[in-house]
Protein backbone atom coordinates (compact mmCIF):
# COMPACT_ATOMS: atom_id res chain seq x y z
CA UNK A 1 0.00 0.00 0.00
CA UNK A 2 1.00 3.53 -0.23
CA UNK A 3 1.26 5.15 3.12
CA UNK A 4 1.86 8.62 4.47
CA UNK A 5 3.40 8.82 7.69
CA UNK A 6 3.00 12.44 9.46
CA UNK A 7 5.90 12.70 11.26
CA UNK A 8 8.33 9.72 10.45
CA UNK A 9 11.56 10.65 11.76
CA UNK A 10 10.44 10.99 15.99
CA UNK A 11 11.17 8.21 18.59
CA UNK A 12 8.45 5.99 17.56
CA UNK A 13 7.66 6.65 13.83
CA UNK A 14 11.01 5.90 13.28
CA UNK A 15 10.66 2.90 14.01
CA UNK A 16 7.37 2.40 11.95
CA UNK A 17 8.98 4.20 8.79
CA UNK A 18 11.81 1.36 8.71
CA UNK A 19 9.14 -1.46 9.67
CA UNK A 20 6.97 -0.41 6.22
CA UNK A 21 9.24 -0.59 4.28
CA UNK A 22 10.02 -3.84 5.58
CA UNK A 23 6.63 -5.03 5.24
CA UNK A 24 6.97 -3.91 0.95
CA UNK A 25 4.51 -0.88 1.37
CA UNK A 26 5.71 2.56 -0.01
CA UNK A 27 6.12 4.65 2.04
CA UNK A 28 6.70 8.74 2.50
CA UNK A 29 6.87 10.75 4.94
CA UNK A 30 5.24 14.25 5.30
CA UNK A 31 8.18 16.34 7.87
CA UNK A 32 9.17 19.82 8.92
CA UNK A 33 12.91 18.73 7.60
CA UNK A 34 14.12 19.84 11.06
CA UNK A 35 14.90 16.10 12.23
CA UNK A 36 17.40 13.59 11.11
CA UNK A 37 16.74 10.29 10.78
CA UNK A 38 18.43 6.93 9.41
CA UNK A 39 15.83 5.77 7.28
CA UNK A 40 15.84 3.50 4.22
CA UNK A 41 16.40 5.35 0.60
CA UNK A 42 13.16 3.95 -0.42
CA UNK A 43 11.26 6.21 1.84
CA UNK A 44 10.20 9.82 -0.29
CA UNK A 45 10.19 12.73 1.70
CA UNK A 46 7.78 16.21 1.53
CA UNK A 47 8.56 18.84 3.45
CA UNK A 48 6.17 21.42 5.53
CA UNK A 49 3.95 22.57 8.53
CA UNK A 50 1.57 19.55 8.88
CA UNK A 51 -0.16 22.86 11.12
CA UNK A 52 -0.68 24.84 7.84
CA UNK A 53 -4.02 23.45 6.32
CA UNK A 54 -2.91 24.65 2.97
CA UNK A 55 0.37 22.61 3.32
CA UNK A 56 -1.52 19.35 4.57
CA UNK A 57 -4.12 19.69 1.39
CA UNK A 58 -1.48 19.64 -1.13
CA UNK A 59 0.65 16.96 0.66
CA UNK A 60 -2.68 14.58 0.12
CA UNK A 61 -3.47 15.12 -3.36
CA UNK A 62 -0.24 14.77 -4.19
CA UNK A 63 0.61 11.77 -2.37
CA UNK A 64 -2.75 10.20 -2.89
CA UNK A 65 -2.10 7.41 0.08
CA UNK A 66 -4.27 4.90 0.81
CA UNK A 67 -3.52 4.79 4.37
CA UNK A 68 -2.29 7.82 6.66
CA UNK A 69 -0.66 7.46 10.05
CA UNK A 70 -0.69 10.29 12.19
CA UNK A 71 1.96 10.84 14.63
CA UNK A 72 2.00 14.82 15.05
CA UNK A 73 -1.80 15.31 16.03
CA UNK A 74 -1.94 16.94 19.43
CA UNK A 75 -5.70 18.50 19.08
CA UNK A 76 -9.20 18.51 17.41
CA UNK A 77 -8.29 21.39 15.33
CA UNK A 78 -5.33 19.57 13.74
CA UNK A 79 -7.53 16.61 13.69
CA UNK A 80 -10.46 18.30 12.07
CA UNK A 81 -7.68 19.53 9.17
CA UNK A 82 -7.03 16.17 8.50
CA UNK A 83 -10.33 15.31 7.68
CA UNK A 84 -11.50 17.75 5.48
CA UNK A 85 -7.78 17.12 3.83
CA UNK A 86 -7.85 13.06 3.54
CA UNK A 87 -11.74 12.48 3.14
CA UNK A 88 -12.54 10.50 -0.08
CA UNK A 89 -8.51 9.81 -1.03
CA UNK A 90 -7.29 7.54 1.92
CA UNK A 91 -8.79 4.49 2.58
CA UNK A 92 -7.90 4.29 6.27
CA UNK A 93 -6.69 6.82 8.74
CA UNK A 94 -4.12 5.43 11.38
CA UNK A 95 -4.03 8.52 14.83
CA UNK A 96 -1.40 8.11 17.12
CA UNK A 97 -3.32 9.11 20.75
CA UNK A 98 -2.16 7.85 24.07
CA UNK A 99 -3.47 6.18 27.28
CA UNK A 100 -3.45 9.66 28.80
CA UNK A 101 -7.14 10.22 27.09
CA UNK A 102 -7.84 8.00 30.25
CA UNK A 103 -8.87 9.34 33.29
CA UNK A 104 -6.83 8.76 36.37
CA UNK A 105 -6.41 7.29 38.80
CA UNK A 106 -7.85 3.81 36.52
CA UNK A 107 -11.27 3.05 38.00
CA UNK A 108 -9.65 -0.57 37.77
CA UNK A 109 -6.48 -2.16 36.51
CA UNK A 110 -6.07 -3.99 33.13
CA UNK A 111 -7.95 -1.17 31.86
CA UNK A 112 -9.10 -1.97 27.97
CA UNK A 113 -10.15 0.34 25.47
CA UNK A 114 -13.40 1.25 27.34
CA UNK A 115 -12.54 2.81 29.93
CA UNK A 116 -13.79 6.06 31.03
CA UNK A 117 -12.02 8.61 29.02
CA UNK A 118 -11.46 12.38 29.85
CA UNK A 119 -14.29 13.54 27.40
CA UNK A 120 -16.92 11.34 29.16
CA UNK A 121 -15.51 12.87 32.48
CA UNK A 122 -17.27 15.72 34.23
CA UNK A 123 -14.43 17.35 36.34
CA UNK A 124 -11.15 18.28 35.49
CA UNK A 125 -9.12 16.81 33.09
CA UNK A 126 -5.67 15.45 34.45
CA UNK A 127 -3.55 16.72 31.97
CA UNK A 128 -4.71 19.10 28.95
CA UNK A 129 -2.42 17.20 26.40
CA UNK A 130 -4.37 13.86 27.75
CA UNK A 131 -7.53 16.07 26.51
CA UNK A 132 -7.02 17.49 23.48
CA UNK A 133 -5.58 13.87 22.28
CA UNK A 134 -9.00 12.35 23.64
CA UNK A 135 -11.05 15.07 21.60
CA UNK A 136 -9.01 14.63 18.40
CA UNK A 137 -9.84 10.69 19.04
CA UNK A 138 -13.84 12.10 18.92
CA UNK A 139 -13.09 13.66 15.88
CA UNK A 140 -11.59 10.72 14.17
CA UNK A 141 -14.28 8.40 15.65
CA UNK A 142 -17.05 10.63 14.51
CA UNK A 143 -15.27 10.23 10.94
CA UNK A 144 -14.89 6.93 10.63
CA UNK A 145 -16.87 5.49 7.78
CA UNK A 146 -17.73 8.77 6.37
CA UNK A 147 -14.15 10.32 5.85
CA UNK A 148 -12.43 7.42 5.77
CA UNK A 149 -11.98 3.99 8.51
CA UNK A 150 -10.54 5.54 11.53
CA UNK A 151 -7.94 3.63 13.80
CA UNK A 152 -6.80 4.59 16.82
CA UNK A 153 -3.57 3.60 18.87
CA UNK A 154 -2.71 4.28 22.06
CA UNK A 155 0.67 3.82 23.60
CA UNK A 156 1.88 4.24 26.92
CA UNK A 157 5.63 5.41 27.79
CA UNK A 158 7.59 4.58 24.73
CA UNK A 159 11.08 4.75 25.12
CA UNK A 160 14.38 3.29 22.64
CA UNK A 161 17.06 4.86 20.51
CA UNK A 162 17.22 8.70 20.33
CA UNK A 163 15.64 9.16 23.59
CA UNK A 164 15.79 9.53 26.90
CA UNK A 165 15.88 7.29 30.07
CA UNK A 166 12.75 8.89 31.69
CA UNK A 167 13.06 9.39 35.60
CA UNK A 168 11.00 11.12 38.53
CA UNK A 169 12.58 14.28 37.71
CA UNK A 170 11.53 14.03 33.71
CA UNK A 171 14.13 13.47 30.97
CA UNK A 172 17.28 14.59 31.84
CA UNK A 173 19.85 12.19 30.82
CA UNK A 174 22.26 12.80 34.07
CA UNK A 175 19.80 10.29 35.46
CA UNK A 176 21.69 7.66 33.43
CA UNK A 177 25.15 8.78 35.09
CA UNK A 178 24.13 9.10 38.66
CA UNK A 179 22.93 5.23 38.20
CA UNK A 180 26.17 4.46 36.49
CA UNK A 181 28.11 6.07 39.53
CA UNK A 182 26.07 4.94 42.02
CA UNK A 183 24.70 7.97 43.59
CA UNK A 184 21.31 8.45 45.24
CA UNK A 185 18.07 8.33 42.88
CA UNK A 186 15.00 11.13 43.78
CA UNK A 187 12.07 8.60 43.78
CA UNK A 188 8.46 9.59 43.38
CA UNK A 189 6.18 8.76 46.72
CA UNK A 190 7.32 5.04 48.22
CA UNK A 191 8.43 3.76 44.78
CA UNK A 192 5.50 0.93 44.45
CA UNK A 193 3.49 2.98 41.71
CA UNK A 194 3.51 0.94 38.59
CA UNK A 195 4.90 1.87 35.73
CA UNK A 196 5.45 0.61 32.33
CA UNK A 197 7.76 1.46 29.29
CA UNK A 198 7.97 -0.40 26.13
CA UNK A 199 10.51 -0.11 23.30
CA UNK A 200 9.78 1.62 20.16
CA UNK A 201 10.19 -1.31 18.22
CA UNK A 202 7.13 -2.98 19.33
CA UNK A 203 5.06 0.00 19.14
CA UNK A 204 5.79 0.32 15.72
CA UNK A 205 4.63 -2.88 15.03
CA UNK A 206 1.04 -2.37 15.98
CA UNK A 207 1.20 0.50 13.88
CA UNK A 208 2.30 -0.87 11.00
CA UNK A 209 -0.05 -4.35 11.61
CA UNK A 210 -2.68 -1.60 11.65
CA UNK A 211 -2.46 -0.98 7.95
CA UNK A 212 -4.91 -2.47 5.68
CA UNK A 213 -6.54 -4.58 8.51
CA UNK A 214 -10.23 -4.14 8.33
CA UNK A 215 -10.41 -5.42 11.66
CA UNK A 216 -8.43 -2.43 12.90
CA UNK A 217 -11.25 -0.02 11.12
CA UNK A 218 -13.27 1.78 14.03
CA UNK A 219 -11.33 0.46 16.38
CA UNK A 220 -8.92 1.75 19.27
CA UNK A 221 -6.31 0.00 21.04
CA UNK A 222 -3.50 -0.28 23.61
CA UNK A 223 0.03 -0.87 22.67
CA UNK A 224 2.03 -0.75 26.07
CA UNK A 225 4.13 -2.55 28.42
CA UNK A 226 3.95 -6.41 29.36
CA UNK A 227 6.40 -5.76 31.59
CA UNK A 228 5.00 -3.30 34.60
CA UNK A 229 7.17 -2.98 37.39
CA UNK A 230 6.73 -0.63 40.33
CA UNK A 231 8.98 2.36 40.30
CA UNK A 232 11.94 0.81 42.71
CA UNK A 233 12.10 -1.76 39.91
CA UNK A 234 12.22 0.66 37.45
CA UNK A 235 15.67 2.04 38.82
CA UNK A 236 17.12 -1.29 39.73
CA UNK A 237 16.48 -2.48 36.33
CA UNK A 238 18.30 0.50 34.69
CA UNK A 239 21.64 -0.32 37.15
CA UNK A 240 21.13 -3.77 35.95
CA UNK A 241 21.35 -2.32 32.38
CA UNK A 242 24.46 -0.18 33.58
CA UNK A 243 26.07 -3.27 35.51
CA UNK A 244 26.33 -0.67 38.19
CA UNK A 245 25.65 -1.11 41.88
CA UNK A 246 22.33 -1.34 43.17
CA UNK A 247 20.98 2.12 43.66
CA UNK A 248 20.21 4.12 46.92
CA UNK A 249 16.53 5.45 46.53
CA UNK A 250 15.66 8.47 48.26
CA UNK A 251 11.96 8.31 48.61
CA UNK A 252 10.10 11.99 48.57
CA UNK A 253 6.52 12.41 48.74
CA UNK A 254 4.81 13.41 45.39
CA UNK A 255 3.60 16.30 47.20
CA UNK A 256 6.47 17.65 48.24
CA UNK A 257 8.74 17.26 45.15
CA UNK A 258 5.71 19.16 42.41
CA UNK A 259 5.69 22.10 45.61
CA UNK A 260 9.43 22.11 45.95
CA UNK A 261 10.40 21.76 41.84
CA UNK A 262 7.45 22.87 39.86
CA UNK A 263 9.68 23.75 37.03
CA UNK A 264 11.09 19.79 36.94
CA UNK A 265 7.90 17.39 37.69
CA UNK A 266 5.14 18.33 34.98
CA UNK A 267 5.45 14.66 34.25
CA UNK A 268 5.31 13.21 37.33
CA UNK A 269 2.15 15.62 37.92
CA UNK A 270 0.66 14.51 34.67
CA UNK A 271 1.92 10.99 34.47
CA UNK A 272 4.06 9.51 36.71
CA UNK A 273 2.30 9.24 40.19
CA UNK A 274 -0.56 6.98 38.26
CA UNK A 275 -0.41 3.57 38.97
CA UNK A 276 -1.21 2.25 35.61
CA UNK A 277 -2.32 -1.29 33.28
CA UNK A 278 -3.32 -1.87 30.81
CA UNK A 279 -5.04 -4.77 28.64
CA UNK A 280 -3.04 -5.31 25.24
CA UNK A 281 -4.97 -8.19 24.20
CA UNK A 282 -7.16 -6.32 21.34
CA UNK A 283 -3.89 -5.20 19.71
CA UNK A 284 -2.77 -8.43 19.88
CA UNK A 285 -5.77 -10.37 18.45
CA UNK A 286 -5.94 -7.91 15.94
CA UNK A 287 -2.76 -6.06 14.80
CA UNK A 288 -0.28 -8.97 15.82
CA UNK A 289 1.45 -6.77 18.45
CA UNK A 290 4.04 -8.50 20.96
CA UNK A 291 6.24 -7.25 23.13
CA UNK A 292 9.32 -8.52 22.35
CA UNK A 293 12.39 -6.10 24.13
CA UNK A 294 12.68 -6.79 27.54
CA UNK A 295 13.28 -3.77 29.22
CA UNK A 296 16.86 -4.30 30.19
CA UNK A 297 17.78 -5.19 26.46
CA UNK A 298 16.13 -1.83 25.61
CA UNK A 299 17.36 0.11 28.24
CA UNK A 300 21.47 -0.92 27.17
CA UNK A 301 20.11 -0.11 23.52
CA UNK A 302 19.02 3.27 24.75
CA UNK A 303 21.74 3.88 26.36
CA UNK A 304 24.69 2.66 24.34
CA UNK A 305 22.62 5.10 21.31
CA UNK A 306 22.76 7.61 23.98
CA UNK A 307 26.95 7.16 24.58
CA UNK A 308 26.85 7.46 20.76
CA UNK A 309 25.87 10.64 20.72
CA UNK A 310 27.97 11.93 23.36
CA UNK A 311 24.07 13.14 25.13
CA UNK A 312 24.67 11.76 28.52
CA UNK A 313 25.25 14.82 30.95
CA UNK A 314 27.51 14.36 34.02
CA UNK A 315 25.61 13.23 36.85
CA UNK A 316 25.77 16.65 38.47
CA UNK A 317 24.61 18.40 36.13
CA UNK A 318 21.20 19.28 37.88
CA UNK A 319 20.96 19.80 41.51
CA UNK A 320 19.83 16.57 42.55
CA UNK A 321 21.94 16.69 44.87
CA UNK A 322 20.74 19.94 47.17
CA UNK A 323 17.19 18.23 46.85
CA UNK A 324 18.32 15.06 49.00
CA UNK A 325 20.38 16.75 51.40
CA UNK A 326 17.26 18.98 52.19
CA UNK A 327 14.81 16.06 52.34
CA UNK A 328 17.34 14.27 54.37
CA UNK A 329 17.71 17.48 56.88
CA UNK A 330 13.96 18.25 56.25
CA UNK A 331 13.22 14.30 57.96
CA UNK A 332 15.89 14.59 60.28
CA UNK A 333 14.09 17.18 61.63
CA UNK A 334 10.46 15.60 61.98
CA UNK A 335 12.03 12.62 63.33
CA UNK A 336 13.82 15.29 66.32
CA UNK A 337 10.75 16.92 67.06
CA UNK A 338 8.26 13.83 67.86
Amino acid sequence: MDVLVIGGTGLISTAITRQLVEADHDVTCFTRGRTDADLPAAVEFVHGDRTDDKTLNRTAERVDPDAVIDMVCFDAEQADAAVSAFADIAEQYIFCSTVDVYHRPLAEQFADENALRETEHDGAPVSEYGLHKAQAEDVFFAADGEAFASTIIRPWSTYGESGPVLHTLGTGSYYVDRIRQGKPIIVHGDGTSLWGPCHRDDIAQAFVGAVGTEAAYGEAYHVTSEEPMTWNQYHRQVATALDAPEPELIHIPTAQLRAALPDRTEMLEDHFQFSTIFDNMKARHDLGFEYTVPFVDGVRRTIADMESRDAIEPWDAANDDAVIDAWRAATDCFRSAV
